[in-house]
């Protein structure tokens, strides 16, 4: 997988379109749009920014694509699929919802 092909994966699993990412990451359409017609490698400051418009650190994005054959199964894998297709909003919704559930 490529990293193009993973920013296209984690895009997708939120429904966004190229543009979408542009403005959530704060770059202009044209920077992502030039990636993809180019299908060139983006610079780290960018995938850092749209790492942090999809809310994955670099790791994660990383991990997802090296794990792409051994795809975690466990209850723990899937907890993290499907948190990291949420969006801020929903995290902490999420968050507060554990932390009172563990008080108990």
């Amino acid at each position: 997988m490529t990293v193009l092909e993973r920013i296209d994966e984690l895009r997708k699993m939120r429904g966004w379109s190229v543009n979408y990412l542009a403005m959530e990451a704060m770059l202009t359409q044209s920077t992502l749009n030039n990636l993809y017609i180019r299908g060139a490698e983006p610079k780290i400051s960018t995938l850092r920014s749209i790492c942090d418009a999809l809310g994955v650190t670099l790791t994660e994005f990383f991990s997802g694509m090296e794990g792409e054959a051994e795809e975690d199964t466990t209850a723990s894998g899937e907890i993290r699929k499907r948190i990291s297709g949420l969006s801020d909003e929903q995290k902490n919704a999420l968050l507060i919802f554990l932390r009172a559930f563990q008080d108990k």
